[in-house]
């Protein structure tokens, strides 16, 4: 959640313990703050339980980085020494997977790739693609490959005469049988 976000559940918070002091039932209060009937009813236990200060912000939920500042700091100076400093030759790209290792490392802490993202995110950085195309790229083999290869295995359409509005069952014939249920349904009225 945002700070801004923060900051207005903080506010939310605090303006449904004021409606609670005035008596106002939980179901009101949801109405008026535009909040979840749940979320007032809880917010009413915790008020009546310890007052005000029990529907003050606890801060950030989810849990601390494993990394102290002055570690994200090397982190942050690693990354930009690049991938080839560190062992990885072939491109000079700082995967999210490459960061996890590079943690496991050089501080001993396992990350997942998606919390290595959240991290690097966190320090400015960004799971990168190739940002130029590796020396030893041969052009005229991709294209011979995109013109001769690519044209046999790419998955032809079915032809429009075969398609059907519905997934799951073919196209009804063009009329229906003269004895059929609903024979008559779609007769013209006089």
């Amino acid at each position: 959640m945002t700070p801004a976000g923060r900051l207005r559940r903080e506010t939310v918070r605090m303006q449904a313990a004021e409606l609670f002091g005035q008596g106002v039932k939980p179901l009101e209060v949801a109405r008026r703050l535009r909040v979840s009937g749940k979320s007032a009813y809880q917010w009413q236990q915790l008020w009546r339980e310890g007052g005000v200060r029990a529907l003050a912000s606890r801060g950030p939920s989810g849990s601390r980085c494993r990394l102290s500042p002055r570690c994200l700091e090397k982190l942050a100076m690693y990354l930009e020494q690049g991938p080839a400093a560190h062992g990885w030759v072939e491109d000079q790209v700082w995967t999210a997977a490459r960061v996890a290792t590079l943690i496991g490392r050089k501080f001993h802490v396992s990350y997942s790739v998606s919390g290595a993202t959240r991290l690097m995110r966190r320090l400015g950085f960004s799971p990168q693609v190739p940002a130029r195309r590796v020396a030893e790229r041969d052009e005229q083999a991709v294209t011979v490959w995109k013109e001769a290869t690519w044209a046999e295995v790419k998955e032809r359409g079915r032809p429009a005469e075969a398609t059907s509005a519905s997934r799951t069952r073919q196209a009804l014939p063009a009329g229906r049988p003269e004895d059929g249920p609903g024979a008559g349904a779609a007769a013209p009225r006089s």
